[in-house]
Protein backbone atom coordinates (compact mmCIF):
# COMPACT_ATOMS: atom_id res chain seq x y z
CA UNK A 1 0.00 0.00 0.00
CA UNK A 2 1.12 3.65 -0.88
CA UNK A 3 0.80 6.63 1.53
CA UNK A 4 -2.75 7.49 0.00
CA UNK A 5 -3.78 3.72 0.27
CA UNK A 6 -3.52 2.37 -2.82
CA UNK A 7 -1.31 -0.45 -4.07
CA UNK A 8 1.70 0.83 -5.69
CA UNK A 9 2.21 0.57 -9.92
CA UNK A 10 3.12 -2.73 -10.81
CA UNK A 11 6.83 -2.56 -11.95
CA UNK A 12 6.94 -1.36 -15.65
CA UNK A 13 3.53 -0.60 -15.36
CA UNK A 14 2.32 2.58 -17.55
CA UNK A 15 3.55 5.78 -16.41
CA UNK A 16 2.14 9.09 -16.15
CA UNK A 17 1.52 10.98 -19.60
CA UNK A 18 4.72 13.02 -20.26
CA UNK A 19 6.99 11.75 -17.49
CA UNK A 20 9.05 9.54 -19.81
CA UNK A 21 11.46 10.79 -22.05
CA UNK A 22 10.73 10.54 -25.85
CA UNK A 23 6.94 10.02 -25.07
CA UNK A 24 5.61 9.65 -28.17
CA UNK A 25 1.44 8.37 -27.11
CA UNK A 26 -0.89 9.16 -28.95
CA UNK A 27 -2.94 11.38 -26.53
CA UNK A 28 0.54 13.36 -26.42
CA UNK A 29 0.35 13.88 -30.01
CA UNK A 30 -2.88 14.74 -30.33
CA UNK A 31 -2.14 17.47 -27.50
CA UNK A 32 0.51 18.78 -29.38
CA UNK A 33 -1.42 18.91 -32.75
CA UNK A 34 -4.26 21.00 -30.67
CA UNK A 35 -2.04 23.19 -29.02
CA UNK A 36 -0.45 24.06 -32.59
CA UNK A 37 -4.01 24.11 -33.52
CA UNK A 38 -5.13 26.71 -30.96
CA UNK A 39 -1.76 28.95 -31.83
CA UNK A 40 -2.75 28.97 -35.41
CA UNK A 41 -6.32 30.18 -35.04
CA UNK A 42 -5.21 32.81 -32.25
CA UNK A 43 -3.37 34.73 -34.72
CA UNK A 44 -0.16 35.77 -35.80
CA UNK A 45 2.27 36.46 -33.04
CA UNK A 46 3.30 39.88 -31.72
CA UNK A 47 6.04 41.72 -34.25
CA UNK A 48 6.20 41.95 -37.35
CA UNK A 49 3.69 38.86 -38.22
CA UNK A 50 0.90 41.68 -37.70
CA UNK A 51 0.01 43.81 -40.11
CA UNK A 52 -0.58 46.95 -37.84
CA UNK A 53 3.09 46.48 -37.15
CA UNK A 54 3.90 48.33 -40.31
CA UNK A 55 2.66 51.89 -40.07
CA UNK A 56 4.00 53.56 -43.55
CA UNK A 57 1.10 55.36 -45.44
CA UNK A 58 3.03 54.93 -48.50
CA UNK A 59 3.33 51.17 -49.00
CA UNK A 60 0.43 49.91 -51.35
CA UNK A 61 0.43 47.85 -54.44
CA UNK A 62 0.65 51.14 -56.68
CA UNK A 63 4.11 52.08 -55.68
CA UNK A 64 5.34 48.38 -55.35
CA UNK A 65 3.95 47.46 -59.12
CA UNK A 66 6.24 50.92 -59.98
CA UNK A 67 9.34 49.58 -58.58
CA UNK A 68 8.38 46.11 -60.11
CA UNK A 69 8.10 47.19 -63.63
CA UNK A 70 11.01 49.09 -63.52
CA UNK A 71 12.85 46.34 -62.26
CA UNK A 72 11.76 44.17 -64.37
CA UNK A 73 13.01 45.87 -67.57
CA UNK A 74 15.98 46.65 -65.67
CA UNK A 75 16.92 43.57 -64.38
CA UNK A 76 16.37 41.94 -67.86
CA UNK A 77 18.82 44.02 -69.39
CA UNK A 78 21.35 43.69 -67.23
CA UNK A 79 20.99 39.67 -67.29
CA UNK A 80 21.35 39.56 -71.06
CA UNK A 81 24.03 41.92 -70.94
CA UNK A 82 26.08 39.58 -68.27
CA UNK A 83 25.62 36.63 -70.13
CA UNK A 84 26.99 38.55 -73.51
CA UNK A 85 30.42 39.32 -71.47
CA UNK A 86 30.56 35.53 -70.42
CA UNK A 87 30.10 35.23 -74.53
CA UNK A 88 32.73 37.41 -74.68
CA UNK A 89 35.12 35.51 -72.94
CA UNK A 90 35.08 32.55 -75.50
CA UNK A 91 34.80 29.73 -72.64
CA UNK A 92 34.59 27.09 -75.28
CA UNK A 93 37.88 27.77 -76.39
CA UNK A 94 39.96 26.64 -73.38
CA UNK A 95 40.03 26.23 -70.14
CA UNK A 96 42.14 28.96 -69.46
CA UNK A 97 39.62 31.28 -70.47
CA UNK A 98 36.72 30.12 -68.83
CA UNK A 99 36.47 30.70 -65.10
CA UNK A 100 33.18 28.69 -64.88
CA UNK A 101 33.96 25.21 -64.73
CA UNK A 102 31.19 22.26 -64.74
CA UNK A 103 28.82 25.35 -66.42
CA UNK A 104 27.18 22.13 -68.50
CA UNK A 105 23.84 23.07 -70.21
CA UNK A 106 23.83 26.69 -68.79
CA UNK A 107 26.31 27.68 -71.90
CA UNK A 108 23.53 26.78 -73.97
CA UNK A 109 23.69 29.68 -75.68
CA UNK A 110 27.21 30.69 -76.31
CA UNK A 111 28.23 31.77 -79.98
CA UNK A 112 31.74 33.00 -81.17
CA UNK A 113 32.27 36.42 -80.40
CA UNK A 114 32.77 39.11 -82.75
CA UNK A 115 35.57 41.60 -83.54
CA UNK A 116 33.20 44.02 -85.26
CA UNK A 117 31.72 46.68 -84.23
CA UNK A 118 34.93 46.92 -82.22
CA UNK A 119 32.86 48.64 -79.27
CA UNK A 120 30.92 45.89 -78.36
CA UNK A 121 32.24 44.84 -75.02
CA UNK A 122 32.86 48.78 -74.29
CA UNK A 123 29.03 49.40 -74.28
CA UNK A 124 27.51 46.54 -73.28
CA UNK A 125 29.88 45.13 -70.64
CA UNK A 126 29.55 49.31 -69.53
CA UNK A 127 25.63 49.21 -69.77
CA UNK A 128 25.86 46.02 -67.81
CA UNK A 129 27.49 47.88 -64.56
CA UNK A 130 26.26 51.14 -65.18
CA UNK A 131 22.86 50.02 -65.38
CA UNK A 132 23.27 47.28 -61.97
CA UNK A 133 24.69 50.38 -60.02
CA UNK A 134 21.34 52.55 -60.93
CA UNK A 135 19.37 50.24 -59.89
CA UNK A 136 20.72 49.83 -56.51
CA UNK A 137 17.89 52.18 -55.31
CA UNK A 138 14.99 50.83 -56.70
CA UNK A 139 15.64 47.37 -55.70
CA UNK A 140 16.32 48.58 -51.78
CA UNK A 141 12.70 50.57 -52.29
CA UNK A 142 11.40 47.23 -53.87
CA UNK A 143 12.15 45.52 -50.68
CA UNK A 144 11.18 48.06 -48.87
CA UNK A 145 7.78 48.14 -50.10
CA UNK A 146 6.89 44.66 -49.92
CA UNK A 147 9.06 43.34 -46.83
CA UNK A 148 5.71 42.58 -45.05
CA UNK A 149 5.16 40.43 -47.10
CA UNK A 150 8.22 38.16 -46.02
CA UNK A 151 6.74 38.17 -42.48
CA UNK A 152 2.74 37.20 -44.09
CA UNK A 153 0.77 34.95 -41.54
CA UNK A 154 0.43 31.82 -42.02
CA UNK A 155 3.60 30.95 -43.40
CA UNK A 156 2.03 28.57 -45.29
CA UNK A 157 -0.94 28.00 -46.20
CA UNK A 158 -1.11 26.00 -49.98
CA UNK A 159 1.35 24.25 -52.37
CA UNK A 160 1.36 27.30 -54.36
CA UNK A 161 2.18 29.45 -51.59
CA UNK A 162 5.23 27.37 -50.63
CA UNK A 163 6.74 27.68 -54.38
CA UNK A 164 6.02 31.30 -54.43
CA UNK A 165 7.82 32.11 -51.10
CA UNK A 166 10.45 29.71 -51.75
CA UNK A 167 10.99 31.90 -55.03
CA UNK A 168 11.16 34.80 -52.79
CA UNK A 169 13.57 33.71 -50.51
CA UNK A 170 15.55 33.23 -53.18
CA UNK A 171 14.78 35.85 -55.29
CA UNK A 172 15.90 38.37 -52.27
CA UNK A 173 18.90 36.79 -51.62
CA UNK A 174 19.28 35.70 -54.63
CA UNK A 175 19.62 39.94 -55.63
CA UNK A 176 21.63 40.64 -52.60
CA UNK A 177 24.61 38.81 -53.60
CA UNK A 178 24.49 39.44 -57.48
CA UNK A 179 24.23 43.08 -57.01
CA UNK A 180 26.61 42.82 -53.63
CA UNK A 181 29.61 40.98 -55.48
CA UNK A 182 29.00 42.91 -59.18
CA UNK A 183 29.34 46.38 -57.16
CA UNK A 184 32.78 44.31 -54.95
CA UNK A 185 34.48 43.44 -58.64
CA UNK A 186 33.72 46.68 -60.35
CA UNK A 187 36.10 48.27 -57.00
CA UNK A 188 38.50 44.99 -57.22
CA UNK A 189 37.74 44.36 -53.79
CA UNK A 190 37.54 40.60 -53.90
CA UNK A 191 36.54 39.56 -49.89
CA UNK A 192 34.33 36.93 -50.96
CA UNK A 193 35.33 33.42 -51.07
CA UNK A 194 36.74 31.90 -54.47
CA UNK A 195 36.37 32.59 -57.71
CA UNK A 196 34.13 36.08 -58.82
CA UNK A 197 33.30 34.50 -62.21
CA UNK A 198 32.03 30.96 -60.89
CA UNK A 199 30.07 32.40 -57.98
CA UNK A 200 28.73 35.47 -60.29
CA UNK A 201 27.34 33.11 -62.39
CA UNK A 202 25.73 30.48 -60.96
CA UNK A 203 24.23 33.01 -58.61
CA UNK A 204 22.95 35.13 -61.40
CA UNK A 205 21.11 31.98 -62.58
CA UNK A 206 19.74 31.25 -59.60
CA UNK A 207 18.37 34.70 -58.73
CA UNK A 208 17.08 34.64 -62.85
CA UNK A 209 14.87 31.47 -62.12
CA UNK A 210 13.64 32.96 -59.04
CA UNK A 211 12.73 36.39 -60.55
CA UNK A 212 10.95 34.27 -63.41
CA UNK A 213 9.01 32.33 -60.54
CA UNK A 214 8.11 35.72 -59.06
CA UNK A 215 6.78 37.32 -62.63
CA UNK A 216 4.74 34.69 -63.48
CA UNK A 217 2.79 35.22 -59.83
CA UNK A 218 2.73 38.65 -59.55
CA UNK A 219 2.95 39.99 -63.42
CA UNK A 220 -0.57 40.27 -63.40
CA UNK A 221 -1.55 41.88 -60.36
CA UNK A 222 1.24 44.46 -61.47
CA UNK A 223 -0.46 45.79 -64.21
CA UNK A 224 -3.66 45.91 -62.67
CA UNK A 225 -2.35 48.05 -59.47
CA UNK A 226 -0.87 50.19 -61.95
CA UNK A 227 -3.98 51.02 -64.26
CA UNK A 228 -5.83 51.29 -61.08
CA UNK A 229 -3.43 54.00 -60.02
CA UNK A 230 -1.72 55.70 -56.49
CA UNK A 231 -5.35 55.78 -54.73
CA UNK A 232 -4.72 53.38 -51.81
CA UNK A 233 -7.31 50.21 -51.36
CA UNK A 234 -8.95 49.26 -48.31
CA UNK A 235 -6.20 47.26 -46.52
CA UNK A 236 -8.38 43.93 -45.96
CA UNK A 237 -9.36 44.12 -49.29
CA UNK A 238 -7.68 41.37 -52.16
CA UNK A 239 -6.46 44.39 -54.35
CA UNK A 240 -4.14 45.73 -50.98
CA UNK A 241 -2.29 42.40 -51.00
CA UNK A 242 -1.22 42.82 -47.58
CA UNK A 243 1.18 45.97 -48.29
CA UNK A 244 -1.19 48.58 -47.21
CA UNK A 245 -1.66 49.00 -43.36
CA UNK A 246 -4.35 49.06 -41.45
CA UNK A 247 -3.17 51.76 -38.77
CA UNK A 248 -0.91 54.24 -40.59
CA UNK A 249 1.01 56.81 -39.36
CA UNK A 250 0.41 60.61 -40.61
CA UNK A 251 2.52 60.52 -43.89
CA UNK A 252 5.48 62.93 -44.39
CA UNK A 253 6.22 62.89 -48.24
CA UNK A 254 3.96 61.61 -51.07
CA UNK A 255 4.31 58.11 -53.04
CA UNK A 256 4.57 60.27 -56.07
CA UNK A 257 7.69 62.15 -53.94
CA UNK A 258 9.24 58.54 -52.89
CA UNK A 259 9.26 57.64 -56.33
CA UNK A 260 11.40 60.63 -56.98
CA UNK A 261 13.65 60.68 -54.05
CA UNK A 262 14.39 57.30 -55.45
CA UNK A 263 14.50 58.40 -59.12
CA UNK A 264 17.66 61.29 -57.32
CA UNK A 265 19.13 58.18 -55.85
CA UNK A 266 19.71 56.01 -59.19
CA UNK A 267 20.77 59.71 -61.19
CA UNK A 268 23.02 60.30 -58.44
CA UNK A 269 24.50 56.88 -59.13
CA UNK A 270 24.66 57.32 -63.04
CA UNK A 271 26.03 60.66 -62.22
CA UNK A 272 29.53 59.00 -60.85
CA UNK A 273 29.40 56.14 -62.45
CA UNK A 274 28.88 56.27 -65.88
CA UNK A 275 31.92 58.86 -66.79
CA UNK A 276 33.82 55.64 -66.33
CA UNK A 277 32.32 53.47 -69.20
CA UNK A 278 32.18 57.01 -71.23
CA UNK A 279 35.27 58.18 -71.08
CA UNK A 280 37.13 61.59 -71.69
CA UNK A 281 36.05 64.54 -69.66
CA UNK A 282 33.35 62.64 -68.22
CA UNK A 283 35.87 60.48 -66.03
CA UNK A 284 36.08 63.24 -64.23
CA UNK A 285 32.91 62.66 -62.69
CA UNK A 286 33.14 58.87 -62.34
CA UNK A 287 33.84 58.88 -58.16
CA UNK A 288 33.01 54.85 -57.88
CA UNK A 289 35.33 53.78 -60.91
CA UNK A 290 38.16 51.73 -59.31
CA UNK A 291 41.82 53.53 -58.87
CA UNK A 292 40.53 56.97 -58.75
CA UNK A 293 40.62 59.28 -61.86
CA UNK A 294 43.97 60.12 -63.07
CA UNK A 295 45.78 57.52 -64.68
CA UNK A 296 48.63 59.47 -64.71
CA UNK A 297 49.60 61.49 -67.96
CA UNK A 298 51.74 61.47 -71.21
CA UNK A 299 50.81 58.52 -74.05
CA UNK A 300 50.61 55.68 -71.90
CA UNK A 301 47.97 57.86 -69.04
CA UNK A 302 45.16 55.40 -69.83
CA UNK A 303 43.77 53.17 -67.17
CA UNK A 304 45.04 50.15 -66.06
CA UNK A 305 43.61 47.12 -63.76
CA UNK A 306 47.39 45.71 -63.27
CA UNK A 307 50.60 46.84 -62.37
CA UNK A 308 53.81 45.27 -63.07
CA UNK A 309 55.04 45.08 -59.62
CA UNK A 310 51.47 43.90 -58.96
CA UNK A 311 51.71 40.43 -61.01
CA UNK A 312 55.39 39.62 -60.14
CA UNK A 313 57.30 41.24 -63.36
CA UNK A 314 61.11 41.56 -62.88
CA UNK A 315 63.51 43.62 -64.79
CA UNK A 316 65.49 40.48 -66.08
CA UNK A 317 61.78 39.62 -67.64
CA UNK A 318 61.30 42.10 -69.82
CA UNK A 319 65.08 43.66 -69.85
CA UNK A 320 67.24 42.40 -73.17
CA UNK A 321 67.12 38.44 -72.80
CA UNK A 322 63.67 38.89 -73.37
CA UNK A 323 62.86 36.28 -76.33
CA UNK A 324 59.59 36.39 -78.14
CA UNK A 325 58.76 32.73 -78.89
CA UNK A 326 56.24 31.67 -81.55
CA UNK A 327 55.33 28.36 -82.42
CA UNK A 328 52.76 26.97 -84.92
CA UNK A 329 52.63 22.91 -85.38
CA UNK A 330 56.49 21.91 -85.49
CA UNK A 331 58.00 25.08 -86.20
CA UNK A 332 58.96 27.53 -83.95
CA UNK A 333 61.10 30.43 -83.89
CA UNK A 334 62.54 32.85 -81.26
CA UNK A 335 62.65 36.86 -81.75
CA UNK A 336 64.87 39.46 -79.85
CA UNK A 337 62.93 43.07 -79.49
CA UNK A 338 64.88 44.87 -82.03
CA UNK A 339 63.54 41.67 -84.48
CA UNK A 340 60.35 42.52 -83.26
CA UNK A 341 60.47 46.18 -83.85
CA UNK A 342 61.97 45.17 -87.52
CA UNK A 343 58.90 43.21 -88.39
CA UNK A 344 55.76 45.20 -90.37
CA UNK A 345 54.19 47.23 -87.99
CA UNK A 346 50.64 48.22 -88.36
CA UNK A 347 48.32 50.35 -86.69
CA UNK A 348 45.01 50.22 -84.97
CA UNK A 349 42.60 52.97 -83.13
CA UNK A 350 41.10 50.50 -80.22
CA UNK A 351 39.63 50.73 -76.79
CA UNK A 352 40.57 49.03 -73.92
CA UNK A 353 37.19 47.50 -71.94
CA UNK A 354 37.00 45.75 -68.55
CA UNK A 355 34.64 43.41 -66.96
CA UNK A 356 34.54 45.74 -63.92
CA UNK A 357 32.81 48.57 -66.28
CA UNK A 358 35.53 51.03 -67.53
CA UNK A 359 37.26 51.41 -70.56
CA UNK A 360 39.12 53.54 -72.67
CA UNK A 361 39.05 56.23 -75.29
CA UNK A 362 40.32 54.72 -78.58
CA UNK A 363 43.95 54.47 -77.94
CA UNK A 364 46.54 54.41 -81.04
CA UNK A 365 48.43 50.89 -81.07
CA UNK A 366 50.91 50.15 -83.44
CA UNK A 367 53.33 46.61 -83.53
CA UNK A 368 53.04 43.40 -85.77
CA UNK A 369 49.82 41.76 -87.14
CA UNK A 370 49.20 38.59 -85.59
CA UNK A 371 48.63 37.39 -88.83
CA UNK A 372 52.29 38.39 -89.97
CA UNK A 373 53.40 36.20 -86.38
CA UNK A 374 51.62 33.05 -87.80
CA UNK A 375 53.04 33.70 -91.17
CA UNK A 376 56.66 33.50 -89.97
CA UNK A 377 55.99 29.40 -88.34
CA UNK A 378 54.35 28.77 -91.99
CA UNK A 379 50.88 29.01 -91.31
CA UNK A 380 49.63 32.42 -93.90
CA UNK A 381 46.64 34.08 -93.48
CA UNK A 382 44.78 30.73 -92.78
CA UNK A 383 45.99 31.43 -89.17
CA UNK A 384 44.26 29.02 -86.25
CA UNK A 385 43.53 30.11 -82.60
CA UNK A 386 46.31 31.05 -80.70
CA UNK A 387 47.61 30.85 -77.27
CA UNK A 388 49.04 33.63 -75.57
CA UNK A 389 51.20 33.25 -72.68
CA UNK A 390 52.62 35.79 -70.39
CA UNK A 391 55.80 36.44 -67.93
CA UNK A 392 53.41 37.34 -65.32
CA UNK A 393 53.74 35.11 -62.06
CA UNK A 394 50.73 36.73 -59.80
CA UNK A 395 46.83 36.84 -60.88
CA UNK A 396 44.20 35.64 -63.06
CA UNK A 397 44.43 35.63 -67.45
CA UNK A 398 48.48 35.13 -67.47
CA UNK A 399 47.24 33.31 -70.30
CA UNK A 400 44.15 33.29 -72.71
CA UNK A 401 43.90 31.64 -75.78
CA UNK A 402 41.99 33.51 -78.81
CA UNK A 403 40.02 32.73 -81.53
CA UNK A 404 40.89 32.01 -84.89
CA UNK A 405 38.61 35.01 -86.00
CA UNK A 406 40.57 37.27 -83.43
CA UNK A 407 43.34 36.49 -84.36
CA UNK A 408 43.18 36.62 -88.16
CA UNK A 409 41.32 40.32 -87.96
CA UNK A 410 43.77 42.98 -89.40
CA UNK A 411 43.57 45.15 -86.61
CA UNK A 412 44.78 42.36 -83.98
CA UNK A 413 48.13 43.36 -83.35
CA UNK A 414 50.96 42.51 -80.92
CA UNK A 415 51.47 45.79 -79.61
CA UNK A 416 55.05 47.62 -78.76
CA UNK A 417 54.10 50.70 -79.27
CA UNK A 418 50.81 53.44 -77.65
CA UNK A 419 49.79 56.62 -79.00
CA UNK A 420 53.23 56.88 -80.72
CA UNK A 421 55.04 55.87 -77.58
CA UNK A 422 56.58 52.78 -76.48
CA UNK A 423 54.73 50.70 -73.97
CA UNK A 424 55.30 51.67 -70.28
CA UNK A 425 56.06 48.69 -67.46
CA UNK A 426 52.41 48.87 -66.55
CA UNK A 427 50.81 48.37 -69.96
CA UNK A 428 52.99 45.62 -70.71
CA UNK A 429 56.00 46.46 -72.16
CA UNK A 430 57.91 44.90 -74.23
CA UNK A 431 54.79 43.82 -75.89
CA UNK A 432 51.20 43.30 -75.26
CA UNK A 433 48.20 41.50 -77.53
CA UNK A 434 45.28 43.83 -78.44
CA UNK A 435 42.21 42.74 -80.20
CA UNK A 436 39.25 44.37 -81.49
CA UNK A 437 36.53 43.86 -79.14
CA UNK A 438 37.81 41.38 -76.70
CA UNK A 439 37.17 41.94 -72.56
CA UNK A 440 40.47 43.90 -71.47
CA UNK A 441 42.41 40.83 -69.88
CA UNK A 442 42.22 39.16 -72.89
CA UNK A 443 44.81 41.86 -74.40
CA UNK A 444 47.50 40.05 -72.60
CA UNK A 445 50.71 41.97 -71.28
CA UNK A 446 53.66 41.27 -71.01
CA UNK A 447 53.42 38.54 -74.02
CA UNK A 448 56.54 35.68 -74.40
CA UNK A 449 55.07 33.22 -76.23
CA UNK A 450 52.90 32.87 -79.07
CA UNK A 451 51.69 29.02 -80.36
CA UNK A 452 49.44 29.09 -82.84
CA UNK A 453 46.91 25.82 -83.04
CA UNK A 454 47.36 24.94 -79.30
CA UNK A 455 44.31 22.72 -78.82
CA UNK A 456 41.32 23.70 -76.66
Amino acid sequence: MNANGGRPAAPGGPARAGTEPGDGSPARLARLRSALGARWAAGPPRGPSRPEFWRSPLRGPWLTAVFGIVLLFGITIVFVTGLVSYAAYEPDLAAVNDQTPGKGWLGFYLFSWPTSPYWLYRVTQGVHVTLGVVLVPVLLAKLWSVIPKLFAWPPVSSGAQVLERLSLLLLVGGAGFEFATGILNTQLHYIFPGSFYTLHFYGAWVFIGAFAVHVVFRLGRAVRALRAGPRQPAPDSEEAAGLVSPRPAAPTISRRGALGMVGLGSLALLVVTAGQSVGGWFRRTALLAPHGQDPGSGPNGFQINKTAASVGIRSSDTGPAWRLTVRGGRRQIDLTYAQLLGLPQHEALLPIACVEGWSTADQHWSGVRLTDLAALVGLGTHAPQLLVQSVQRGGSFSSVVLSADQVRDARSLLAVRVNGAVLSADHGYPARVIVPGAPGVHNTKWVTRLTFGEPS
